[in-house]
């Protein structure tokens, strides 16, 4: 049987997904598996998935609006997020102000608006996005107050699989799959 995305997910969670514009994600513990690496010289390492990062292009390319919100002040982030083409805030103290300004910027609302997180400082836009998510090894505190949790780990094709849930939602896997466009790996 082909992959469905939506085969794993509740009718709400599809309805959500339908709804959705604007895509907010944290980085340690959302993209990445959450551990810190620094090397002898106090350099900041993170691993990210080419799942993920495929997963979000595809998101722009269908007219998604896509953005990294992290508390840590980490060039790494940054860097990421550039290579994606993904707006990126960095050392960001009020998650939820960025979230909204985001959200009044591309002329949305918080119901269409979809926040994956993993932690206590992703809590207020986990509690007011329309689609709110958690990778599979979220804080306990976290995966109670979601909508939905991934089968998958945070590092590991967690974010893929929310993009696969909501580019399916919204109707875009067959272009996808047919090759209308670009599936272009460089920027993954």
């Amino acid at each position: 049987m082909p992959y469905d995305p939506l085969a794993s997910v509740t009718p709400d969670i599809h309805k959500r997904a339908g709804r959705i514009g604007l895509v907010c994600l944290d980085v340690d513990g959302t993209l990445t598996d959450g551990r810190l690496y620094f090397d002898s010289a106090g350099n900041e390492l993170k691993s990210f998935s080419v799942l993920d990062g495929q997963g979000l292009t595809q998101l722009l390319r269908f007219g998604f609006h896509v953005a990294l919100i992290t508390a840590r002040p980490s060039l790494v982030a940054q860097k990421r997020g550039a290579d994606l083409g993904l707006e990126t805030h960095i050392g960001v103290l009020d998650k939820l102000a960025c979230m909204d300004d985001l959200i009044e910027r591309h002329g949305l609302s918080r119901e269409r608006t979809c926040f994956v997180g993993d932690d206590l400082p992703d809590l207020d836009c986990l509690r007011e996005a329309g689609l709110a998510v958690a990778p599979a090894n979220a804080h306990p505190w976290i995966a109670e107050i979601v909508h939905w949790r991934t089968r998958a780990r945070a590092g590991e094709g967690a974010v893929r699989e929310v993009c696969d849930v909501l580019l399916a939602a919204q109707g875009h896997v067959p272009a996808i799959l047919a090759g209308h466009g670009s599936r272009d790996g460089r920027r993954a």
